[in-house]
C-alpha cells in the first residue's frame, strides 16, 4: 500500500511556521527503512498496513510532543500484490505524457 500523509501541529513557532515538528516527522519515516518521499503537502510512504500505519503513528506520536493538538490527513491506497508503486505509478504516467 501507499499511504500519503500530512501531519500538522496546532501550534508553531514564534512566526507560525510548523517546519520543526514537521521535520520531527519525517525523520521517523525516513528512519522506518520503507520507501517513501516528501513533497510540500505530503509525505509518501509505502509498505504492508502494519508497518505502513505503525510508522504514521510513531511519527504523529513525535509531533504531539511538542504540540497538544495534532492534525492528520491520510489518503490510502490500497493495491494488495503490488510493491514498488511509488515510482511505477509516476513513471507510467511519464510514459502516457511522452506518447501525447
Amino acid at each position: 500500500m501507499i499511504v500519503a500523509f500530512s501531519i500538522s501541529p496546532i501550534t508553531g513557532d514564534e512566526t507560525g511556521g510548523v517546519s520543526e515538528a514537521v521535520a520531527a516527522a519525517v525523520r521517523v519515516v525516513r528512519e522506518s527503512g520503507l520507501p517513501n518521499e516528501t513533497n510540500a503537502m505530503f509525505t509518501n510512504i509505502e509498505g504492508e498496513w502494519d508497518e505502513v500505519m505503525a510508522v504514521v503513528k510513531r511519527a504523529v506520536d513525535v509531533v504531539a510532543e511538542v504540540s497538544p493538538r495534532v492534525g492528520l490527513v491520510l489518503k490510502a491506497d490500497i493495491r494488495p500484490g503490488f510493491t514498488g508503486q511509488l515510482s511505477a505509478k509516476v513513471e507510467r504516467v511519464e510514459r502516457a505524457l511522452e506518447q501525447a
